[in-house]
């Protein structure tokens, strides 16, 4: 069948007799395993060498500076290596067709550095060397049967570089003067075909300064080119267009979300009515609990700017719904890093979640719980890359890990992180390694025997079957050295404990942040729930056995005594 070329081909009601996928459950019960599909594998039949300590992934410089040769079918043939690592949602790079995917004789270009997907120039098309529209829909009902979402990448801030300047050469802003349009790279190209009309861009050239407004809208990210996502004519016409081309791969595809790049360099009412449409109609296809999470590398005031209470705007007697279910939550990636390592205070850490109860009233219940994660593949604003395994103990990454299933949010994992990947280096290929060998045809790194794997996959079995790690309330926890002067912890090394509450249990969650020496603290218990005499707590990861619950000698506080091997990460109930 012949692909469509422009929104006025698409058909948007409901496929006639297709039932849609829908699952209740809530997005904080997902753990998400984040795949860049040109390095998760290829469509060749492989298999791994099995070792129990870790592996490096794949490619050289040049080799990770263009396509590997990742496929959509290598991801599903591989579904069952991510749903036993205990992952329940996998979130794909953008898949949709970028610059130079033909050269000029109509061959797939592999040499290109587009090999990211955030460069499009055919929103309705699966970029050919990731794989077809139908590989897309099989590996989402393979995913499906297996009761895991799929979200995808998308990206409506800008397209690729799908046109030029006058000169075809670097235009930069400059107080925010529009510049004439030069011409189409590609008479064929953008599609929608209706995306290469000039009024759909800002024109204002590169941006310099990445924290000036209105710099930062209406500037190009570098070579690619900014949509004219703005309140006026032609930025709703625009707008539209990206919402039913998107609309499109829900029809076919049954997706199950959409993460939303770049929303720090859009406005607020254009990623509220994008959301907003796109989530209509996902209830129109009966998907209710579709999943719209942005990245937005900022802190908590500009947060809640995009994913507020849900409360009404009127804007051309419309009405419009701040529509982000969530963000990636970067302000922890800034502070949980040091302390699992041991590298800052435990403070910034607690600090971390003060903020976040200190802004949950205006975002709403659900706004609450974003999307953790320690290590991405777009270490924004960092000279030198590396990933969270690189120069670590293993421990050390099974804690960090464990920290994000224990705590408040939605987990996700980077793909590469449960092998212990370790890459690091002046640019952010050197954090995207392949997990196929790029040399040799017959091996790749999906080795379930790794150690790192086995004990996050322990841990997170434990994820669906205790509801309080998933809805309970958290708290970091005092501790103390001799069982009377109790505080948080403020330096380095620690315990570092929290307990996950709901309903009248209690699951404590501890961590020995140093390297080289045991530790022997004692760490507060709820009172309420530990109330009676010859209550013990039973340890469920980690260790073996369980400690008994022990009343303060001067007030009714209880706790519990806890001796924990440098690193080791501990579970409780």
């Amino acid at each position: 069948m012949r692909e469509p070329t422009s929104i006025a081909e698409l058909d948007l009601t409901p496929i006639p007799g297709k039932q849609y996928w829908n699952i209740d459950r809530e997005w904080r019960e997902e753990f998400i395993y984040f795949i860049m599909v040109d390095r998760f594998h290829d469509s060749l039949n492989r298999a791994p060498l099995l070792k129990s300590d870790r592996s490096k992934g794949s490619g050289n410089s040049e080799q990770l500076g263009r396509f590997c040769g990742g496929t959509i079918e290598g991801i599903t043939n591989h579904l069952d290596y991510i749903k036993n690592l205990g992952c329940t949602a996998i979130w794909l790079s953008p898949i949709f067709e970028n610059n130079g995917a033909f050269e000029k004789d109509g061959k797939l270009d592999y040499n290109s550095d587009k090999y990211h997907g955030y460069a499009i120039q055919n929103y309705l098309r699966i970029d050919p060397r990731f794989g077809t529209k139908q590989d897309l829909i099989d590996l989402v009902f393979a995913a499906h049967i297996r009761n895991m979402r799929v979200f995808l990448d998308v990206v409506v801030n800008h397209s690729g570089d799908n046109w030029y300047y006058p000169g075809d050469y670097p235009y930069y802003y400059y107080k925010d003067r529009q510049f004439p349009f030069g011409g189409l790279r590609r008479p064929d190209r953008p599609i929608p075909t209706e995306l290469q009309n000039p009024n759909y861009y800002h024109r204002r050239g590169e941006i310099r300064n990445w924290d000036a407004y209105p710099e930062t809208q209406h500037g190009d990210f570098f070579s690619l080119k900014g949509f004219h996502n703005d309140d006026d004519p032609d930025g709703l016409i625009l707008q539209d267009i990206l919402i039913k081309a998107h609309c499109y791969w829900m029809r076919e595809a049954d997706i199950d979300g959409f993460r939303i790049d770049a929303v720090k360099h859009m406005g607020e009412l254009a990623v509220a009515r994008f959301c907003s449409s796109i989530r209509e109609y996902a209830y129109r296809l009966g998907k209710r609990w579709f999943f719209l999470f942005g990245e937005l590398v900022a802190g908590d005031d500009a947060i809640n700017r995009y994913i507020g209470p849900n409360t009404p705007t009127q804007v051309n007697n419309k009405t419009v719904y701040f529509g982000l279910n969530s963000v990636l939550d970067f302000p922890l990636y800034w502070s949980l890093p040091g302390v699992i390592k041991g590298f800052s205070s435990p403070m910034n850490l607690i600090n971390r979640y003060e903020a976040l109860r200190n802004h949950a009233l205006t975002r709403g219940e659900l706004g609450r719980y974003l999307v953790t994660f320690v290590d991405n593949h777009d270490q924004i604003g960092q000279d030198y890359k590396r990933r969270f395994a690189a120069d670590t103990p293993d421990a050390q990454v099974i804690a960090a890990i464990g920290y994000l299933l224990c705590a408040i949010g939605t987990p996700c994992i980077y793909y590469g992180t449960e092998q212990g990947f370790s890459g690091k280096g002046n640019d952010d290929k050197f954090i995207r390694e392949a997990m196929f060998d790029l040399d040799n045809p017959e091996v790749n790194y999906l080795n379930r025997n790794c150690i790192i794997y086995q004990e996050i996959a322990k841990i997170a079995k434990l994820f669906p079957q205790i509801a309080a790690l998933r809805f309970g309330r958290m708290y970091f926890r005092e501790i103390s050295g001799n069982g009377r002067d109790f505080g948080l912890p403020q330096s380095q090394p620690c315990t570092l404990a929290f307990s996950r509450i709901l309903a009248g249990e209690e699951v404590l969650i501890a961590y020995n942040t140093s390297t080289t020496e045991r530790r022997n603290d004692f760490v507060i218990v709820d009172s309420d729930i530990h109330n009676k005499p010859g209550n013990n707590m039973k340890f469920i990861y980690g260790k073996q056995g369980t400690v008994p619950v022990q009343k303060h000698a001067d007030n009714e506080s209880r706790f519990i005594q806890l001796e924990l091997e440098p690193m080791q990460f501990v579970i409780l109930q």
